[in-house]
């Protein structure tokens, strides 16, 4: 297994290297239009062996972008992108398109286990109002030699004196449309790809809102004769867990474990909601689908304790470890 390394370009993104491959980028200060709903992501993400299983700002959804946090209903705000989808007159472009604004990295630490990145966020509706306050921790590690694992911890944290319901369009009146929460957007290459549950491989169109603690997405690339996985678990103390999945393989390859698909979840002021994914990436296809799945469970569930001796970069301080 090889030692990752993390290249951290202050005030813009942190780079997590295996070798001389680059596993992620994750850009916490992006440069994108109000009408994206700026949000950190993550992309480009690649397997072990460098295949890119990632796709940015694709041209029918330009607010997807690799795998981001990002919610279409937080009460009448949207820190999707985009139109906002209005019961009655499809989707409507508002002037609500909110931003996720980094505030201050916390840690960005290298040690045996992986990488671990934590900063701090404020969640800013277009109109300037502050809703939550929010704590991310994403952590790299290494699950063999075909597979590592990309762990994300979200805690947000309502600041206003209301309180705020958080959806989907599937909420809002729009049958089987009910996205929201942890989204990954796979390559081109990927469209027409199967997804793997417990249950067995299908097609992800037909599993769209079912409940499974973990989903799989396998697809084919076009420049090299291989075949990749992209595994999803969520973990058991997520808000409505199992949760129902939004998927898709027809139009595009997406996944996405979306604890709002059909009921809203409403967050009392000065309450916290904490969430926490896994997300294995493969060099492989659906027959290793479950053991992955059960070695990033593992990882997703582990409770790590922070060594006094890991290389530390503190906020406001470039370096690579």
């Amino acid at each position: 297994m090889s030692v990752l390394r993390a290249i951290h370009d202050v005030g813009t993104s942190i780079t997590v290297l295996d070798g001389d491959v680059e596993l992620l980028r994750y850009t916490y200060v992006p440069d994108s239009p109000q009408l994206e709903s700026p949000k950190p992501f993550v992309h480009p993400i690649r397997t072990r062996a460098g295949h890119l299983v990632s796709l940015f700002r694709p041209h029918d959804h330009v607010w997807h972008k690799g795998i981001a946090w990002s919610l279409p209903v937080v009460g009448d705000e949207n820190f999707w992108g985009g139109p906002t989808y209005v019961h009655g007159q499809f989707y409507v472009q508002l002037e609500n398109d909110g931003t996720q604004a980094h505030r201050r990295v916390e840690t960005l630490a290298v040690e045996d286990s992986g990488v671990e990145f934590v900063h701090r966020l404020a969640w800013i509706s277009q109109a300037g109002e502050r809703l939550f306050t929010e704590r991310r921790a994403l952590h790299v590690g290494i699950l063999s030699d075909d597979a590592w694992a990309l762990t994300f911890e979200t805690s947000m944290k309502n600041v206003t004196d209301r309180t705020i319901p958080i959806g989907s369009p599937t909420t809002r009146g729009r049958e089987n449309a009910g996205y929201g929460g942890l989204f990954w957007r796979g390559p081109r290459s990927f469209t027409g790809g199967r997804v793997v549950t417990a249950d067995g491989v299908g097609v992800a169109d037909e599993v769209r809102g079912r409940r499974h603690e973990w989903m799989a997405f396998e697809g084919r690339h076009d420049d090299v004769d291989a075949t990749s996985l992209v595994v999803m678990v969520d973990h058991h103390r997520n808000p409505q867990h199992p949760p129902q999945w939004f998927a898709r393989s027809v139009e595009f390859a997406c996944l996405n474990p979306a604890p709002f698909f059909s009921e809203e979840l409403e967050i009392a002021p000065g309450e916290t909601v904490h969430f926490r994914y896994g997300v294995g990436i493969v060099d492989g296809g659906a027959e290793v689908a479950a053991e992955v799945a059960g070695a990033v469970r593992a990882d997703l569930v582990s409770e790590r304790v922070t060594d006094v001796r890991m290389a530390r970069v503190a906020a406001g301080i470039g370096a690579s470890a």
